[in-house]
């Protein structure tokens, strides 16, 4: 017998090296080169196909049907996937475990299967706990086919075995626990996901067939195997939330058929993910009497504007070192507001705990929360609310400036619409035409904001 070469592979580019290195020398990450078995590369298995070789095309003569994507039933989720997911298209769904993945699939399985065949091949639950979790949420499931089975040769027969028949969408539930004959590593390892990907994602490609993918995700937070994963598939879809909320969201980081950020709201039922048709309405509504540190931000994902509540809390430190602790929003722009604070409001926070979260779970990536975040700790410090009929937005620079963000105007209205009377923004946000019965209060520097605001 042949003795095994034996290589290592880094899990986030997926570089090779003969030897392990605590650095990976392509990508420069450190402790990510895992041991790993070298396949055979004149293994027929490996490269074999299921279908003709592609020929090359004129791309004007490229024959582009109108009814290219499958619509889930479910306006948030078709919203994320930029409109329902297209035919043989590639998508990535990962998220905590628990948090709702493999019930959301389900649902759309059922919803879809009305017209189209489907299959949903599951790894990690046998077809009676499936059926089990069908029964539980009052799901029809009459028309969808499900397969417990690991090895992806086997998935892959049961696609191709009756072409009149074969599934216009097949999940596989997870990624992580299919493995392929062309590889000898164990389910879960670098080399097996990148087999297995590769392999679907081809399938996806030649057949028109649309794959889903459900992917762990490690204790960072981050989609687990190599990154090379993420590269390979057409959109990057992930689940948000606390697990003790009932609220849940779906963000697309990677969409190459819609929108980049876009996100879902859904809240979770006893007969499982239901749309939020208005989720500023829903993070707003719970608010109770205004206390000082509390602000209404309007933000913007994707093409939706949505309005939450940021909340700051000041408080005296007992350490040398205070502490900065930030949920849903970025640690680092905290700090850097901190200092712009203490600049040109001439208020010092050195010796104080500073505390900032985003009601309900929602995570604010853009810099338009600058200014509602620093009211919020200005709020707090001097022991003032903001008023309950104000709205917050805006971009902070270094040097005290505001900002203009995108979309001012959408924001607006949407605050308009669920009754807030007063907006704070950057100057260069006012709109030509401003919106009646809601009052414009630009500001061209922090300095302005606070005495309008009077904070």
């Amino acid at each position: 017998m042949a003795k095994q070469k034996i290589r290592y592979q880094c899990t986030e580019c997926g570089g090779v090296s003969p030897k392990w290195a605590g650095q990976c020398g392509e990508c420069g990450a450190w402790n990510t080169l895992v041991e790993s078995v070298a396949a055979d590369p004149a293994s027929p298995e490996r490269f074999s196909g299921f279908a003709p070789a592609a020929q090359a095309q004129i791309l004007d003569r490229i024959d582009v049907s109108e009814n290219v994507r499958l619509s889930s039933g479910s306006a948030e989720f078709d919203r994320v996937l930029g409109g329902g997911l297209v035919r043989g298209s590639t998508v990535l769904l990962g998220g905590d475990p628990g948090i709702g993945k493999s019930t959301l699939l389900l649902q759309y399985l059922s919803a879809i299967s009305r017209d189209l065949p489907v299959l949903y091949v599951s790894g990690e639950e046998s077809a009676e706990q499936l059926a089990l979790r069908a029964r539980r949420l009052q799901l029809d499931g009459g028309r969808i086919k499900v397969m417990a089975e690991n090895r992806l040769e086997n998935i892959l027969d049961a696609a191709l075995a009756n072409p009149a028949d074969a599934p216009a969408v097949l999940v596989a539930d997870s990624i992580q626990t299919l493995y392929s004959d062309a590889a000898t590593q164990a389910p879960g390892s670098v080399s097996q996901v990148r087999e297995c990907a590769a392999r679907l994602v081809r399938y996806a490609k030649q057949s028109g067939c649309t794959v889903v993918l459900v992917g762990h995700v490690t204790k960072e937070g981050a989609l687990a195997g190599p990154r090379i994963l993420e590269h390979m598939v057409d959109s990057v879809l992930y689940f948000e939330g606390d697990s003790g909320s009932s609220f849940r969201l779906i963000r697309a980081f990677k969409n190459r058929f819609g929108a980049v950020n876009e996100i879902g709201v859904f809240a979770m039922t006893e007969h499982g993910l239901v749309d939020v048709a208005n989720p500023s309405a829903m993070f707003v509504s719970k608010r109770g009497a205004t206390r000082p540190g509390s602000v209404v931000l309007a933000t913007q994902e994707g093409s939706r504007p949505l309005l939450v509540e940021v909340q700051a809390l000041v408080d005296d430190s007992a350490l040398s070192n205070p502490r900065r602790l930030c949920v849903g929003l970025e640690h680092n722009r905290l700090a850097m507001l901190l200092a712009v604070a203490h600049r040109h409001a001439g208020i010092s926070l050195n010796s104080y705990d500073v505390f900032a979260n985003v009601v309900g779970g929602v995570r604010v990536h853009e810099t338009g929360a600058d200014l509602a975040l620093l009211i919020a700790i200005l709020s707090s410090v001097k022991d003032r609310p903001a008023g309950g009929d104000l709205v917050v937005f805006g971009e902070v620079g270094l040097s005290g400036e505001l900002r203009p963000v995108q979309r001012g105007l959408e924001r607006i209205r949407e605050a308009q619409k669920l009754g807030f009377k007063r907006a704070l923004l950057p100057r260069a946000n006012l709109p030509k035409e401003p919106p009646r019965g809601i009052e414009l209060i630009a500001a061209r520097k922090i300095e302005e904001a606070l005495v309008v605001f009077d904070v």
